[in-house]
């Protein structure tokens, strides 16, 4: 599974983040192409190389034409912005929830309702696109878990429309609940509440640098000068390694009804999407011997909320039961084997002696396809040269 880690030594902005994913393989041209489906206008994208205090990294910049009129925009403005653009469906929830997130900690310093905040900076186009960007990036890359640092935000003091505020400015800091932080010598605003909405919406958990194979690195540059760092933001893209042999999960459940097959399996297609490591339904009887169905989801703790929304959105249920279970598992990894139908992926779990392989079931689809063949022989063909080999 593709992983991403954000190491924030020196804080983050939305353009930091886009910059360094940019820095660590994302193709310019998509990202363009990928930005272009929003309707706002009045920008130029930059995406170049430079220096940042003696290291090479890569700068994002939307440069704004001023005489082009940008509105001071609500968050239906935006929400409806994002739903109008083609974008991937997983891209256009997660960047809205983004600024949900972000609206309901305007709300609650400002003592409004979301529906009243007025996003001034953050609702320009510029933030925008820094978001939009930031969540497409990770899905060009094929990112499906984040990992982020403890978050420095600076010190002293900023000018914002509200007038002269503290470090971390009040939204911030109400974004960074339940966050940790990390202690800095740096004076000044690290951390802006584009990179706190961003970061704390994605990360699926805040940590040092977990165990992983770096495949990629990356260095988004910012606009200032650190008075002791450079102002870069580091993302290292890889895969997990050496998983733990026992973790905890969250297991959301609903008694189903009065919902066409159909749609229950569009609701499912939606929670793998949204980053669900199960889904499943299963055909029960419910009172008075009514035919029904039981929808399971099994996820991360932090995938919790977006999935429940989906729940109640897809299905009309008017409830969800939720436990959390400990599991044990294998350690997992991917290795390739040569068979007379291309290359396959064979996934490897290991625990304690005990060796399971399977055969990436995509690549036998796709191999059986181009050869004409059948799924099962590709299948036999990838255990065959997997026990060739000496792993089976």
């Amino acid at each position: 599974m593709n992983m991403a880690y954000f190491d924030c030594f020196n804080g983050a902005g939305g353009d930091m983040i886009v910059a360094s994913l940019l820095d660590a393989g994302v193709d310019p041209d998509e990202l363009r192409a990928g930005l272009s489906v929003l309707n706002v206008d009045g920008y130029e994208l930059s995406m170049e190389r430079v220096t940042k205090q003696g290291f090479a990294a890569t700068r994002f910049a939307v440069a704004l034409d001023e005489s082009a009129s940008q509105p001071h925009r609500h968050l239906k403005d935006i929400l409806a912005i994002i739903a109008a653009a083609s974008l991937p469906v997983s891209v256009a929830d997660r960047a809205a929830r983004i600024f949900e997130n972000l609206a309901e900690a305007e709300a609650k310093v400002h003592g409004t309702s979301i529906e009243k905040v007025h996003f001034h900076e953050v609702g320009a186009v510029d933030a925008i696109l820094d978001v939009v960007g930031a969540v497409l990036s990770l899905h060009l890359l094929g990112v499906r878990r984040v990992i982020c640092s403890p978050l420095p935000t600076g010190s002293g003091t900023i000018m914002c429309d509200h007038g002269v505020m503290p470090v971390p400015a009040p939204a911030t800091a109400e974004l960074l609940k339940g966050v940790p932080l990390a202690k800095t010598d740096e004076v000044g605003e690290l951390l802006t509440p584009t990179a706190a909405a961003v970061l704390t919406t994605l990360a699926d958990e805040f940590s040092a640098l977990p165990a992983m194979t770096i495949d990629a690195l990356g260095y988004g540059a910012g606009t200032r000068d650190g008075q002791h760092r450079p102002n870069l933001l580091r993302v290292m893209i890889g895969r997990a390694e050496a998983e733990g042999e026992a973790d905890a999960i969250a297991v959301l459940e609903t008694n189903l009804d009065d919902v066409p097959p159909e749609l229950v399996a569009h609701a499912m297609d939606r929670l793998l999407e949204e980053g669900a490591l199960d889904v499943y339904a299963l055909p029960i009887y419910m009172k008075k011997s009514r035919n029904g169905i039981l929808l399971t989801v099994m996820c991360d703790f932090v995938r919790v909320s977006s999935l429940e929304r989906i729940i109640f959105e897809e299905t009309g249920t008017f409830g969800i039961r939720r436990h959390d279970v400990s599991r044990v598992k294998l350690r997992r990894r991917h290795e390739s084997v040569e068979t007379p139908f291309g290359t396959i992926r064979v996934k490897v779990g290991e625990r304690s002696g005990v060796t399971t392989t399977s055969p990436e079931f995509e690549d036998c689809k796709a191999a059986a396809r181009k050869h004409g063949a059948a799924v099962r022989d590709v299948m036999a063909a990838a255990n065959l040269a997997w026990s060739k080999l000496g792993k089976a």
